[in-house]
């Protein structure tokens, strides 16, 4: 059975293991040249799950923040060619946003990068050991428990 220490001493590895994860990525990134936030590179991927361009309101809900933030770090992305504001053909007063050719290969520079920073972390495990750690991962991150 876990005790408080032995769940905040989890707790401090697992944020420890993701700033490792970010920094890694993050040099994947300056090594490739691509200028992005965690939260441009996370709305970028939040719009290529969508069929068709999605509202910014879409967006504002799936991300879980207010409308305007979601106005900000659009505004990032469109000034960095990597997606453009479309009138919705149904209703001309709704922005609907789309990703450019600039912003799929960034996607794809985006990938890439999240593999080999993976790969580096997880580096020390076996194959064994990793598919046991991505089950366990599997279970709470499928479960997230109340929300804070």
């Amino acid at each position: 059975m876990s005790t408080p220490d032995a769940d905040g001493l989890l707790a401090e590895q697992l944020l420890r293991l993701t700033r490792r994860l970010h920094r890694s990525q993050k040099r994947q990134l300056e090594s490739a040249d691509i200028a992005i936030t965690p939260a441009q590179s996370r709305l970028l991927r939040t719009v290529a799950h969508y069929e068709a361009p999605p509202r910014m309101a879409d967006l504002a809900k799936r991300l879980e923040v207010v409308p305007r933030a979601v106005t900000s770090l659009v505004d990032g992305l469109e000034a960095g060619g990597r997606v453009r504001r479309v009138a919705d053909p149904a209703n001309r007063r709704v922005t609907r946003i789309e990703l450019t050719d600039t912003g799929r290969a960034t996607l794809r520079t985006l990938r890439d990068a999240r593999r080999a920073a993976a790969e580096d972390v997880l580096a020390p495990l076996t194959p064994e050991q990793r598919e046991v750690f991505a089950g366990l991962l599997s279970t709470l991150v499928d479960n997230p428990g109340p929300r804070c």
